[in-house]
Order: structure tokens, then sequence, then C-alpha cells
């Protein structure tokens, strides 16, 4: 992709994105993820109903009239966008790719935390740590994030979500808001994403297609795995076949929800062909 086609690319999601963070979300998401804590603004003279535990003694003693202290919400955060950038989420059967939402899904939340002065971080993963971008603050550092999830080449196709999280908990050492972005096609991460969720604010978010879930009667079909690249002739008219396929997406389905609640994580499932919008306000509003 050259320089110009990928401008074009981030300025149209920026354009679109933007305008979801800055008309649907941004109340939305200051509402949800509250500061650190409370931290002192200013003192103030004394006012009828004001709770006594506030007095500031010390300059009550000095002005011989009552004053108190006057606190205010700590708002700066810091967002971590996790997004599984592996072969699998080159998939697709509607208008866009599994890879396309998810930069939408991503850019929106990033410049809702924009709005709240919060800083935002980004880990690409596969099966190991694909690239880091610090936290910062500002348009511009969000245009970078998104640029990399445009044209990001990832070095492999394989997926280990359990050293994606390892990764976090060892380079986030202050509380983070978190939004781990996949399709969550493997297994084996419930332990790490425990230890993260001890430490973090963590949101699990599946992207899927309709037709990971169940595979339509197509007759004899040339299929390609996305991460192993082996490719094989699958009889989808076959009932059994349908069938072990469907099975085995609800056992990845099962173990995400099932790992997320033990956790005390977020989820929630963001299909291809449904308004991510609609998904994440009513996630928003739920947890607010």
């Amino acid at each position: 992709m050259d320089t110009k086609e990928l401008l074009k690319k981030v300025r149209k999601i920026e354009i679109k994105t933007r305008r979801l963070s800055d008309h649907v979300f941004g109340g939305e998401y200051h509402s949800t993820f509250k500061g650190r804590g409370m931290t002192f603004s200013e003192v103030r003279p004394y006012q009828y109903g004001d709770d006594v535990r506030n007095i500031d003694w010390n300059v009550t003693a000095r002005c011989n009239e009552p004053h108190i202290k006057v606190f205010e919400e700590e708002r700066e955060l810091t967002m971590m966008l996790m997004v599984d950038v592996s072969g699998s989420k080159l998939f697709g059967t509607e208008a866009q790719f599994k890879n396309e939402i998810v930069t939408e899904i991503a850019a929106t939340l990033a410049f809702s935390a924009t709005q709240n002065n919060d800083k935002i971080g980004l880990i690409l993963f596969s099966d190991s740590i694909e690239l880091y971008i610090p936290p910062k603050k500002g348009r511009s550092h969000v245009l970078r994030i998104i640029r990399e999830l445009i044209e990001f080449e990832p070095k492999s196709k394989l997926t280990n979500i359990a050293e994606a999280l390892k990764f976090l908990s060892n380079v986030m050492k202050k509380k983070a808001i978190v939004f781990l972005l996949s399709d969550f096609m493997t297994e084996d991460y419930q332990h790490n994403l425990k230890i993260a969720s001890g430490k973090h604010d963590i949101t699990g978010i599946r992207v899927y297609d309709k037709y990971e879930a169940e595979i339509p009667n197509l007759g004899m079909v040339q299929m390609q795995d996305q991460e192993t690249g082996a490719s094989f002739l699958v009889n989808t008219a076959s009932k059994k076949v349908r069938k072990n396929y469907q099975e085995n997406y609800q056992t990845k389905l099962i173990y995400f929800l099932n790992s997320f609640k033990k956790s005390g994580a977020g989820a929630l499932d963001c299909r291809v062909d449904e308004s991510y919008v609609k998904k994440l306000l009513g996630y928003f509003k739920q947890r607010g």
C-alpha cells in the first residue's frame, strides 16, 4: 500500500470513528471508566451543607474562619488496545473482514479516550508480541495507532493470547483500561487472563463472522486455514462434518465466556455484519 492510499484510509477511518466518539461514546466512556480516585483541588470557605470531615483545620486556624478541602476526580487514565493480528483476522464473508472491523472499534475507543485526555497504547500480537507502542496522548498518536492497524504486516499468522497477556502484565505496572480484540479462536489463556485482570480493567471484544459459527451446506469446498496455510477439501454436505465444525466453534466460545467471567473481566461479541456501535453502547451503559 503506497503512502497516498494509506493516508486516505487513515483519514476515512478518522472521520467515521471520531464522529462516533464525539457524539456517541464520549460521555458513556467517561461515566463507565472512572479515574483512579479523588485528588486535592483547592481550599475554600465552609458553606452550609459541606461535609465537616473535609474541614482543613490548619487553614481554619490561620483565618479564624472554617475552610474545607475541595477534591476532584483524578481523570487521567491509560487505555491499552491489545489487538490480535494473526491470520484468522483476514476472514470475512460480508462487506468487511474481521481486521477492518477491529480497526474501526479500536479507533473509536482511542478517540473516546483522547476526549478525556487519557493516554492510549497499542499491543499487536500473534503467537508473539509483534509491536508495542507505549501509551501517549494526542490526536497524532492515535493516527499513528490507526496507521499501524491498517498496514502492519505480522511475522507470524499464529495466535497466543496467553503470551500477549503475560507481556501486558510485565510492561504495565499501573492499572490500565484494557480492550483485548480478537476472534478468540484459541484456548489456554484463562490463567494469564486472571492474573492480568487482578491489576487491570480488562474487556474482551470477540469479533467474528457468522459462517465461523455454522458452516453452510455448499457441497465439496476447498478451504484454507489462515493461520497454518494448510488447504483441504471439505464435504460441507455431510451433517457430521457440519456438526463437528459447530461443536469446535462452540467449545472455543464457551471457553471465552467462562474465562472472562471467572476472571472478573468484561466481554462482548461483535459480528462483522452487525453494528458494533450498538454493542459498545450497550456494554458501556450496562457497566455505567
